[in-house]
């Protein structure tokens, strides 16, 4: 059996590309990578056919390649995944591992290959609709005529008039999700408004087409409970370990 790897171009591996998001059939944090030009592809071939690609960037600084965050291969190869992934390693010369557990191949060569394990994020996805309702406060769409941090997201939650929250959707992820980010204002806190805001935020995705989800990192209990109390369920983790040596 021959297995040859070879850096190539993104247009070279998006037929692979798109079966693992189908197959796979969640937010991909870090679809964007490909986008913007921060990762490096790989194509795999096993005897001369075509069998899947993997994917590489830099886990602290974006000019790097140290870190394998995506890898793929159809179904009939992936019992040698073991055999292609090592090579992978070694031809990439990455020193880390970057994985989604709910992308279940990329997850057992992270556990296989690596060690010093942690996650560093908690994935979420949709788990029910909630029916929060605050007295007082409304949801909207932001404006020029408001007087609001630059940064703010583009919708606010008012209440009495008075911004206590924004948020917005970021839709750089695959289709057809949008990831859900908000911000209370501090003196604001723990009165039920980051809830409210992610629920409606969570409306605002379907509207347009998306299917919402969201992230936090994992030491952030309270961010979790809020996402979970608006109708969000945890479906995984953002895993990084070191290749063993």
């Amino acid at each position: 059996m021959e297995i040859t790897i070879a850096k190539t171009g993104s247009a070279e591996i998006t037929a692979f590309r798109n079966l693992f998001l189908q197959e796979n059939n969640f937010q991909f944090i870090h679809n964007k990578c490909h986008d913007y030009g921060w990762a490096d592809t790989y194509l795999f071939t096993i005897d001369g056919v075509k069998a899947g690609y993997g994917s590489v960037w830099g886990q602290n600084k974006r000019e790097d390649r140290d870190t394998i965050f995506e890898f793929y291969l159809l179904k009939p190869y992936r019992k040698m995944a073991e055999l292609v992934f090592q090579k992978f390693i070694e031809v990439s010369g990455v020193t880390c591992l970057e994985c989604q557990t709910n992308d279940p191949l990329l997850s057992c060569m992270v556990y296989r290959f690596s060690e010093n394990i942690h996650a560093e994020s908690v994935l979420f996805e949709e788990g029910f609709q909630s029916n929060l309702y605050l007295p007082g406060v409304a949801f909207r769409k932001k404006t020029a005529a408001d007087k609001v941090n630059k940064d703010s997201g583009d919708y606010l939650l008012l209440y009495n008039d008075s911004v206590v929250a924004d948020g917005g959707l970021m839709l750089n992820y695959n289709f057809p999700f949008a990831d859900i980010y908000m911000r209370v204002e501090e003196k604001e806190r723990q009165k039920g408004y980051g809830s409210l805001i992610v629920q409606e935020l969570k409306k605002e995705a379907y509207q347009i087409g998306r299917v919402p989800a969201a992230r936090c990192n994992v030491k952030n209990y309270i961010s979790s409970l809020t996402l979970m109390k608006a109708g969000f369920k945890t479906c995984g983790f953002l895993l990084s370990g070191n290749i063993k040596n």
